[in-house]
C-alpha cells in the first residue's frame, strides 16, 4: 500500500478482521540535532466521545508507561527503525473510548528555539501487535512544519463499532499546553 496521506484514513478491521491489536510507531530524522532528538516526547491519550481524556491514569507516556485499564503501553524500548513506540490492545480498550490520540511534542521548557519544524523526517506506521506484520506507514509529516512545538500524529477511532485510523499531522504552535487545554489534561 502506499503511504497515508494527512487526513487520509483506513477501516483497520474491514481489512484485518482477525486484528485483535496494533503497535503505532514514530520515526524521525533531526538531522543529527541531538537536543532536538533528546527532547521529544511521545504522548497517547485516550479521550472519550467529550473529546477529553477519560482521567490522568489514561495518559501514556514516559512517567506513565501504561493505561490504567491496561490496553495501552508505551514500549520503553522500540522495535524495528521506530524511535517510540505504543501497542495498544484493541480488544481491551473500555467502550468508554471513543478515540487513542498519538502526539509528539519538544519536552523541553519554555524559551526555547527548537521546533519541530527542524525534523528532517516524521513518519509513522501501524503494526499489527501479532506478528510485527505492518499495516500502513504515512507520507512524511515534517513537510510543511514550522514553528510548531506539538503535534498530532494520528489517532485510532470507532466507527460503527470498528476501529479505523486516521493520519492527522495537525500542529500546535502552543505546544503541550495547547494539547493539555484541547483534552483536559494537567500539565
Amino acid at each position: 500500500m502506499s503511504p497515508m496521506a494527512k487526513g487520509a484514513n483506513i477501516a483497520l478491521q474491514r481489512e484485518l478482521p482477525d486484528l485483535k491489536g496494533v503497535v503505532f510507531g514514530v520515526d524521525w530524522d533531526t538531522g543529527g540535532e541531538r537536543v532536538l532528538d533528546d527532547n521529544l516526547t511521545l504522548l497517547t491519550i485516550l479521550v472519550g466521545e467529550n473529546g477529553a481524556a477519560l482521567s490522568p491514569e489514561h495518559v501514556v507516556y514516559f512517567n506513565q508507561l501504561v493505561s490504567s485499564d491496561l490496553s495501552t503501553a508505551q514500549l520503553q524500548q522500540a522495535l524495528g527503525g521506530d524511535d517510540e513506540q505504543v501497542e495498544v490492545e484493541l480488544t481491551g480498550v473500555p467502550d468508554e473510548v471513543a478515540k487513542v490520540v498519538f502526539l509528539l511534542y519538544l519536552s523541553e521548557g519554555s524559551g526555547s528555539s527548537r521546533t519541530l519544524g527542524q525534523l528532517k523526517r516524521l513518519v509513522v506506521r501501524l503494526l499489527n501487535l501479532d506478528g510485527g506484520a505492518s499495516i500502513i506507514s504515512s507520507v512524511d509529516l515534517a513537510e510543511g512544519l514550522s514553528g510548531e512545538t506539538a503535534l498530532k500524529l494520528a489517532e485510532l477511532y470507532r466507527h460503527s463499532g470498528q476501529w479505523k485510523l486516521r493520519v492527522l499531522g495537525m500542529g500546535y504552535s502552543s505546544g503541550l499546553q495547547g494539547v493539555a487545554k484541547e483534552y483536559g489534561v494537567p500539565l
